[in-house]
């Protein structure tokens, strides 16, 4: 005969396990709240023998436009969620925003983490806010995902995350007293910040984004034509970008 003991353990212990899952999700999700951010591009110079077509940051590679306030409204791309290498808390992020150029006042962003040790997360931004986690999507490496940023206005917008391989979406509605220039177009691969500093750069290895474009009263623009950017950290050069018409592909080395 199992003891009243025994039972209250026992449901106590379930109860535990069934809880922990959740938990852990608040744990993480208030972490990130509270530490990790996308920041403006920080252009730095190139290093010797620099390709003079091509910029150069510490925390941004991809290709952006920078043209007049007001010129984009909509950005989009869609890429295949990478398998990152590396150290313990490498990490990299992949997005498409507006903004966070030629406009330093705010970024509208929305995009994939992919760390070493710690899976994936698909968030949101209006920079200078933190990033927040989508909740109702899973997240694996081989997943193709379409993302997509839109301003309704300068100071509202919609992020939406489509996972084309499982079949779900996630849509977030914005607001924001930083308001957008609508001046710059981003696919960006990118070195995010955690607790002010930047987490290692993980060996991402291609990052490449198809059926890229991003419109607006100044009409429509694809990847081709766009400002290259590369990664440059310590002297060193750690990506390599092309485009080629809707595509821009961003490659580790």
């Amino acid at each position: 005969m199992v003891s009243k003991f025994a039972l209250l353990t026992n449901l106590l212990l379930a109860s535990a396990a069934l809880a922990a899952p959740s938990s852990r999700l608040e744990a993480r999700l208030a972490r990130r709240r509270q530490n990790r951010q996308s920041q403006l591009i920080n252009h730095v110079d190139g290093p010797d023998g620099a390709v003079s077509n091509v910029e150069y940051s510490s925390n941004w590679a991809g290709v952006l436009w920078a043209e007049g306030d007001g010129t984009f409204t909509t950005v989009t791309g869609t890429f295949t969620v990478p398998t990152p290498s590396g150290s313990a808390g490498s990490a990299a992020s992949a997005w498409v925003g507006i903004d966070g150029d030629t406009c330093q006042t705010a970024i509208l962003q929305t995009g994939i983490d992919f760390t070493v040790d710690g899976g994936y997360d698909a968030w949101y931004e209006w920079y200078p806010d933190y990033a927040y986690d989508f909740t109702g999507i899973s997240i694996s490496a081989g997943d193709v995902v379409k993302t997509t940023v839109t301003a309704t206005s300068t100071t509202s917008g919609t992020a939406v995350i489509e996972n084309l391989t499982t079949g779900q979406t996630v849509t977030q509605d914005l607001t924001s007293s930083y308001a957008l220039c609508g001046q710059n177009a981003e696919w960006i691969v990118e070195d995010f910040e955690e607790n002010g500093a930047l987490v290692p750069l993980a060996d991402f290895g291609t990052v490449t984004f198809t059926s890229a474009s991003a419109s607006g009263p100044g009409g429509t623009y694809t990847p081709s034509g766009a400002t290259e950017i590369d990664i440059e950290q310590n002297g060193q050069v750690l990506t390599s970008v092309t485009t080629s018409g809707s595509s821009a592909t961003v490659k580790y080395v």
